[in-house]
């Protein structure tokens, strides 16, 4: 679960888009799993990203690093939340394609990486 980060919610229905996080004097936009999606000078730059494609970055393609071995692969979400993500392992998420599940605090620790 991500901590110490404040939560962007669409201001029409209260639906979770996203985090924001200052690091090192940037304001980074992160996935509602903890992924980043952009760094910006400002926060309300942070903000209007998250509004703009926080829900949407959901359903594209991604690609998953898994960081010790350097490894790497396209995947796409089938769940998400600000605890965990699901992948399919590979271009389409059928019935009976491999999943994996990767925690927040995962990503946070740098184990695997999720990019666009």
């Amino acid at each position: 679960m991500l901590t110490d980060v404040d939560e962007v919610r669409r201001p029409d229905d209260g639906e979770l888009c996203g985090f924001i996080d200052e690091r090192d004097g940037r304001w980074c936009a992160l996935a509602v799993f903890g992924a980043l999606l952009g760094s910006h000078h400002s926060r309300g730059a942070a903000e209007e990203q998250l509004l703009g494609e926080g829900l949407a970055v959901l359903a594209e393609r991604w690609t998953l690093r898994h960081r010790p071995s350097g490894e790497e692969e396209v995947v796409c979400i089938q769940e998400a939340d600000p605890a965990a993500v699901t992948v399919a392992r590979g271009y389409s998420s059928m019935p009976g394609v491999p999943t994996l599940t990767i925690t927040a605090a995962q990503i946070h620790a740098g184990e695997w990486e999720l990019y666009r």
